[in-house]
């Protein structure tokens, strides 16, 4: 059985590394630790459906992510590559609301999660960390939003 010491610490050096919570400071980051887990998914294995409910999110720490969407037609459409740093999977824990895409490993990967109950635990115990985190991922959801717009707007002229 892993050392839960040296788990943690490789989990705080994920996080250090994933480049999405530059707010954070040192013992921040080993605090936070303790509420995220890692998992290894292999090459086309579905890390979550469309329409499930969202009771975890994940940060991906190598390997790559498909961002699937049903069309119409009930065809799954690929829109979006995700890698390394990126965190996916969070708008459903953040707003309680079912998956909007499906998520398939694009390669073997190794991910970072975060159960939604995780989240609720680390709020109640540590919240100014919990808040640093929310405030992490509400920035990078923001800036997704704001390039989106300006793609659509660029795409309108």
């Amino acid at each position: 059985m892993p050392d839960p010491t040296s788990l943690n610490n490789e989990i705080r050096d994920m996080l250090m590394d994933c480049g999405l919570f530059d707010q954070l400071l040192p013992p921040d980051f080993q605090t936070a630790a303790g509420y995220f887990s890692i998992s290894t998914i292999a090459q086309g294995e579905e890390i979550f459906h469309e329409g499930d409910a969202g009771t975890f999110m994940c940060i991906i720490h190598s390997g790559q992510v498909s961002v699937r969407k049903t069309d119409p037609d009930e065809h799954q459409v690929e829109i979006a590559t995700l890698r390394k740093g990126r965190a996916f999977g969070e708008m459903a824990v953040l707003d309680g609301e079912r998956r909007s895409a499906s998520c398939v490993a694009a390669s073997d990967c190794q991910l970072l999660n975060l159960g939604k109950d995780s989240l609720e635990k680390m709020l109640n115990e540590t919240p100014k960390v919990a808040a640093k985190i929310i405030r992490a991922l509400a920035v990078a959801l923001s800036r997704r939003l704001r390039m989106l717009d300006g793609q659509r707007l660029s795409q309108q002229v």
